[in-house]
Protein backbone atom coordinates (compact mmCIF):
# COMPACT_ATOMS: atom_id res chain seq x y z
CA UNK A 1 0.00 0.00 0.00
CA UNK A 2 1.45 3.10 -1.10
CA UNK A 3 1.91 6.01 1.64
CA UNK A 4 -0.81 8.34 -0.15
CA UNK A 5 -3.43 5.55 0.45
CA UNK A 6 -2.52 5.06 3.65
CA UNK A 7 -3.03 8.73 4.72
CA UNK A 8 -6.70 8.97 3.12
CA UNK A 9 -7.42 5.50 4.72
CA UNK A 10 -6.63 7.04 7.87
CA UNK A 11 -7.92 10.46 7.39
CA UNK A 12 -11.29 8.68 6.27
CA UNK A 13 -10.61 6.87 9.62
CA UNK A 14 -10.62 9.33 11.52
CA UNK A 15 -13.43 11.76 10.58
CA UNK A 16 -15.89 8.42 10.83
CA UNK A 17 -14.49 8.34 14.70
CA UNK A 18 -15.43 12.11 14.90
CA UNK A 19 -18.72 12.00 13.32
CA UNK A 20 -19.56 9.08 15.78
CA UNK A 21 -18.33 10.70 18.37
CA UNK A 22 -20.11 14.21 18.22
CA UNK A 23 -23.63 12.26 16.93
CA UNK A 24 -23.25 10.50 20.72
CA UNK A 25 -22.54 13.51 22.22
CA UNK A 26 -25.78 14.54 24.12
CA UNK A 27 -27.09 17.87 22.93
CA UNK A 28 -27.40 20.41 26.00
CA UNK A 29 -30.99 21.39 26.72
CA UNK A 30 -32.75 24.60 26.75
CA UNK A 31 -33.73 26.08 30.20
CA UNK A 32 -37.24 25.49 28.50
CA UNK A 33 -36.79 22.55 27.16
CA UNK A 34 -35.72 21.19 30.69
CA UNK A 35 -38.28 23.21 32.52
CA UNK A 36 -41.03 21.27 30.13
CA UNK A 37 -40.66 18.11 32.16
CA UNK A 38 -42.89 20.02 34.80
CA UNK A 39 -45.43 20.68 32.41
CA UNK A 40 -48.76 19.37 33.31
CA UNK A 41 -51.23 18.37 30.54
CA UNK A 42 -54.27 19.38 30.09
CA UNK A 43 -56.86 17.59 31.18
CA UNK A 44 -60.76 17.21 28.92
CA UNK A 45 -62.19 20.36 29.10
CA UNK A 46 -66.00 20.03 31.48
CA UNK A 47 -69.07 21.55 30.87
CA UNK A 48 -69.09 25.17 31.66
CA UNK A 49 -65.41 25.45 31.31
CA UNK A 50 -63.27 27.69 28.71
CA UNK A 51 -62.56 24.94 26.22
CA UNK A 52 -65.35 22.91 26.57
CA UNK A 53 -67.27 24.63 23.56
CA UNK A 54 -64.56 26.90 22.25
CA UNK A 55 -62.41 25.85 19.30
CA UNK A 56 -58.93 27.88 19.77
CA UNK A 57 -56.07 27.47 17.23
CA UNK A 58 -53.27 26.36 19.43
CA UNK A 59 -50.58 29.33 19.22
CA UNK A 60 -47.47 28.23 18.59
CA UNK A 61 -44.16 29.85 19.27
CA UNK A 62 -43.70 30.40 15.40
CA UNK A 63 -47.16 31.42 15.54
CA UNK A 64 -46.29 34.13 18.34
CA UNK A 65 -42.64 35.34 16.77
CA UNK A 66 -44.25 36.28 13.38
CA UNK A 67 -47.41 38.81 14.93
CA UNK A 68 -47.17 42.02 15.57
CA UNK A 69 -47.36 42.39 19.30
CA UNK A 70 -46.57 45.15 22.04
CA UNK A 71 -42.73 44.84 23.31
CA UNK A 72 -40.68 46.44 25.86
CA UNK A 73 -38.31 49.28 24.24
CA UNK A 74 -36.09 51.80 25.79
CA UNK A 75 -38.49 54.70 27.57
CA UNK A 76 -41.10 52.74 27.01
CA UNK A 77 -41.19 49.68 29.60
CA UNK A 78 -42.98 50.37 32.52
CA UNK A 79 -45.97 48.29 33.69
CA UNK A 80 -48.28 50.69 35.62
CA UNK A 81 -51.09 50.01 38.15
CA UNK A 82 -54.06 52.66 38.34
CA UNK A 83 -55.88 52.04 41.58
CA UNK A 84 -59.61 53.16 41.04
CA UNK A 85 -61.99 52.95 43.91
CA UNK A 86 -61.98 53.16 47.89
CA UNK A 87 -59.54 50.55 49.27
CA UNK A 88 -59.83 49.35 52.66
CA UNK A 89 -56.08 48.77 54.17
CA UNK A 90 -55.94 45.44 53.32
CA UNK A 91 -56.81 45.67 49.62
CA UNK A 92 -54.27 48.50 49.40
CA UNK A 93 -51.99 45.53 50.66
CA UNK A 94 -53.28 43.56 47.90
CA UNK A 95 -52.04 45.89 45.45
CA UNK A 96 -49.08 46.34 46.94
CA UNK A 97 -48.55 42.77 46.72
CA UNK A 98 -49.39 42.02 42.99
CA UNK A 99 -46.93 45.07 42.15
CA UNK A 100 -44.23 43.23 43.74
CA UNK A 101 -45.62 40.13 42.15
CA UNK A 102 -45.39 41.34 38.43
CA UNK A 103 -42.29 42.83 38.52
CA UNK A 104 -41.02 39.67 39.30
CA UNK A 105 -42.96 37.89 37.21
CA UNK A 106 -42.35 39.92 34.07
CA UNK A 107 -38.99 40.96 34.92
CA UNK A 108 -39.88 44.93 34.21
CA UNK A 109 -40.37 47.59 36.60
CA UNK A 110 -44.04 48.24 38.01
CA UNK A 111 -45.17 50.95 39.47
CA UNK A 112 -48.52 51.71 41.41
CA UNK A 113 -50.18 55.40 40.56
CA UNK A 114 -52.04 57.41 43.19
CA UNK A 115 -55.64 56.42 43.47
CA UNK A 116 -58.50 57.88 41.65
CA UNK A 117 -61.77 58.47 43.08
CA UNK A 118 -65.44 56.40 42.51
CA UNK A 119 -66.44 60.31 41.53
CA UNK A 120 -64.66 59.73 37.88
CA UNK A 121 -67.16 57.21 36.80
CA UNK A 122 -70.37 59.35 36.07
CA UNK A 123 -74.01 58.23 36.60
CA UNK A 124 -74.20 56.66 32.91
CA UNK A 125 -71.88 53.80 33.22
CA UNK A 126 -72.98 52.35 36.98
CA UNK A 127 -75.83 49.97 37.88
CA UNK A 128 -76.61 48.02 40.39
CA UNK A 129 -76.56 44.58 39.62
CA UNK A 130 -79.24 41.57 41.28
CA UNK A 131 -77.19 41.09 44.17
CA UNK A 132 -77.26 44.81 45.44
CA UNK A 133 -73.93 45.50 44.30
CA UNK A 134 -72.68 48.61 41.92
CA UNK A 135 -70.95 47.69 38.87
CA UNK A 136 -69.29 49.76 36.31
CA UNK A 137 -69.35 49.86 32.57
CA UNK A 138 -65.29 47.99 31.83
CA UNK A 139 -65.34 49.54 28.30
CA UNK A 140 -65.46 52.82 29.40
CA UNK A 141 -62.69 52.66 32.17
CA UNK A 142 -60.91 51.62 29.41
CA UNK A 143 -61.25 54.09 26.69
CA UNK A 144 -62.30 56.90 29.12
CA UNK A 145 -59.82 56.56 31.69
CA UNK A 146 -56.96 54.93 31.00
CA UNK A 147 -56.13 55.20 27.67
CA UNK A 148 -56.82 59.17 28.02
CA UNK A 149 -53.93 58.48 30.85
CA UNK A 150 -51.25 56.14 30.31
CA UNK A 151 -48.15 57.44 31.29
CA UNK A 152 -45.68 57.95 27.90
CA UNK A 153 -43.15 55.47 29.44
CA UNK A 154 -45.81 52.80 30.28
CA UNK A 155 -46.05 49.71 28.10
CA UNK A 156 -48.70 48.78 29.78
CA UNK A 157 -51.59 50.21 31.86
CA UNK A 158 -53.59 47.75 33.54
CA UNK A 159 -56.67 49.44 35.76
CA UNK A 160 -57.92 48.24 39.47
CA UNK A 161 -61.08 48.53 40.57
CA UNK A 162 -62.86 47.54 44.09
CA UNK A 163 -66.34 47.46 42.36
CA UNK A 164 -67.73 44.98 40.15
CA UNK A 165 -67.49 45.32 36.33
CA UNK A 166 -69.72 44.49 33.38
CA UNK A 167 -68.80 44.35 29.89
CA UNK A 168 -72.18 45.44 28.52
CA UNK A 169 -76.06 45.32 29.65
CA UNK A 170 -77.02 41.84 28.43
CA UNK A 171 -73.80 40.36 30.79
CA UNK A 172 -73.80 39.42 34.73
CA UNK A 173 -70.33 40.67 35.38
CA UNK A 174 -66.23 40.31 33.58
CA UNK A 175 -63.09 40.06 35.92
CA UNK A 176 -61.59 42.02 33.57
CA UNK A 177 -61.10 43.68 30.19
CA UNK A 178 -58.06 44.70 27.96
CA UNK A 179 -56.88 46.21 24.93
CA UNK A 180 -54.20 44.57 23.80
CA UNK A 181 -53.36 46.73 20.87
CA UNK A 182 -53.53 50.16 22.94
CA UNK A 183 -51.77 48.41 26.25
CA UNK A 184 -54.07 48.87 28.90
CA UNK A 185 -56.73 46.94 30.97
CA UNK A 186 -58.42 47.02 34.06
CA UNK A 187 -59.34 44.27 36.53
CA UNK A 188 -61.83 43.85 39.54
CA UNK A 189 -60.95 42.76 42.42
CA UNK A 190 -64.66 42.51 44.05
CA UNK A 191 -65.43 38.41 43.31
CA UNK A 192 -61.98 37.19 44.04
CA UNK A 193 -63.22 38.00 47.92
CA UNK A 194 -66.85 37.27 47.30
CA UNK A 195 -66.64 41.06 47.99
CA UNK A 196 -65.69 41.13 51.57
CA UNK A 197 -62.00 41.09 51.65
CA UNK A 198 -60.95 39.49 55.00
CA UNK A 199 -57.51 38.06 56.80
CA UNK A 200 -59.04 34.43 56.33
CA UNK A 201 -59.36 34.64 52.35
CA UNK A 202 -56.73 37.48 51.32
CA UNK A 203 -54.29 34.33 50.36
CA UNK A 204 -56.97 33.21 48.20
CA UNK A 205 -58.13 36.41 46.44
CA UNK A 206 -54.49 38.22 46.46
CA UNK A 207 -53.72 34.95 43.99
CA UNK A 208 -56.88 34.89 41.50
CA UNK A 209 -55.52 38.35 41.41
CA UNK A 210 -51.80 37.92 40.83
CA UNK A 211 -53.42 35.52 38.14
CA UNK A 212 -55.77 37.23 36.46
CA UNK A 213 -53.48 40.62 36.23
CA UNK A 214 -50.18 38.57 35.06
CA UNK A 215 -53.05 36.88 32.83
CA UNK A 216 -54.04 39.81 30.76
CA UNK A 217 -50.75 40.95 30.78
CA UNK A 218 -49.69 38.18 28.87
CA UNK A 219 -52.56 38.61 26.46
CA UNK A 220 -50.88 42.52 25.87
CA UNK A 221 -47.30 40.72 25.38
CA UNK A 222 -49.05 38.98 22.71
CA UNK A 223 -49.97 35.48 24.27
CA UNK A 224 -52.75 33.89 23.41
CA UNK A 225 -54.96 31.58 25.26
CA UNK A 226 -52.48 28.21 26.17
CA UNK A 227 -53.73 24.95 24.70
CA UNK A 228 -49.95 23.35 25.92
CA UNK A 229 -50.36 22.65 29.22
CA UNK A 230 -51.92 23.94 32.76
CA UNK A 231 -50.71 27.68 32.70
CA UNK A 232 -51.68 30.94 33.99
CA UNK A 233 -52.81 31.46 30.21
CA UNK A 234 -55.37 29.50 30.07
CA UNK A 235 -58.68 31.02 29.62
CA UNK A 236 -61.34 30.65 32.42
CA UNK A 237 -65.08 30.73 32.75
CA UNK A 238 -65.20 30.93 36.38
CA UNK A 239 -63.27 31.48 39.70
CA UNK A 240 -62.96 27.26 40.15
CA UNK A 241 -61.65 27.26 36.80
CA UNK A 242 -58.99 30.18 37.63
CA UNK A 243 -58.41 28.62 41.00
CA UNK A 244 -57.18 25.09 39.07
CA UNK A 245 -55.39 26.90 36.78
CA UNK A 246 -51.72 27.55 38.01
CA UNK A 247 -50.23 30.75 38.30
CA UNK A 248 -46.83 28.81 36.78
CA UNK A 249 -46.50 30.26 33.25
CA UNK A 250 -45.72 26.60 30.92
CA UNK A 251 -42.63 26.54 29.30
CA UNK A 252 -43.87 27.61 25.60
CA UNK A 253 -45.52 30.45 27.18
CA UNK A 254 -42.37 31.57 29.19
CA UNK A 255 -40.47 30.86 26.14
CA UNK A 256 -42.73 33.23 24.09
CA UNK A 257 -42.52 36.07 27.01
CA UNK A 258 -38.70 35.79 27.12
CA UNK A 259 -38.28 36.04 23.40
CA UNK A 260 -39.83 39.62 23.72
CA UNK A 261 -38.44 40.33 27.23
CA UNK A 262 -34.93 39.48 27.51
CA UNK A 263 -34.39 38.58 31.47
CA UNK A 264 -32.66 36.25 32.98
CA UNK A 265 -34.68 32.48 33.45
CA UNK A 266 -33.05 31.37 36.37
CA UNK A 267 -32.81 35.20 38.32
CA UNK A 268 -36.91 35.10 37.55
CA UNK A 269 -37.19 31.78 39.61
CA UNK A 270 -35.47 32.43 42.30
CA UNK A 271 -36.83 36.17 42.57
CA UNK A 272 -40.34 33.91 42.66
CA UNK A 273 -39.33 31.29 45.12
CA UNK A 274 -38.53 33.81 47.34
CA UNK A 275 -42.01 35.64 46.92
CA UNK A 276 -44.14 32.58 47.36
CA UNK A 277 -41.90 31.54 50.39
CA UNK A 278 -43.02 35.19 51.94
CA UNK A 279 -46.57 35.03 51.02
CA UNK A 280 -47.17 31.33 51.74
CA UNK A 281 -48.10 30.22 48.07
CA UNK A 282 -47.04 26.79 49.01
CA UNK A 283 -48.39 25.27 45.70
CA UNK A 284 -46.64 27.58 43.57
CA UNK A 285 -43.27 28.10 45.37
CA UNK A 286 -43.84 23.72 45.22
CA UNK A 287 -43.78 24.32 41.75
CA UNK A 288 -41.18 26.57 41.40
CA UNK A 289 -38.54 24.56 43.52
CA UNK A 290 -39.62 21.42 41.16
CA UNK A 291 -38.10 24.08 37.82
CA UNK A 292 -35.51 25.25 39.88
CA UNK A 293 -34.44 21.29 40.61
CA UNK A 294 -34.52 20.25 37.02
CA UNK A 295 -31.82 23.13 36.55
CA UNK A 296 -29.51 21.81 38.78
Amino acid sequence: MNLGKFNFIFKTFFLSILIFFFSCEKKEKTYFETISLNDVRLSAPQQGEWRYDRNEKFQTFGDFQKMEKIKPEAGKNTIYLQPIGEFNDLQKKEIQLTQEYLKIYFQLETKVLPTLSNTIFPKSVRRIFKNGQEQILAGYVLDSILIKRKPKDAVVFMGITERDLFPKAEWNYVFGMASYQDGVGVTSMYRFADGNLTELNFIKSLERLMKISSHEIGHMFGISHCLNANCVMNGTNHLPETDSHFARACSLCQQKLNSSIKYDNKKRLLELKTFFEKQHLKSELTRTEQDLKLLK
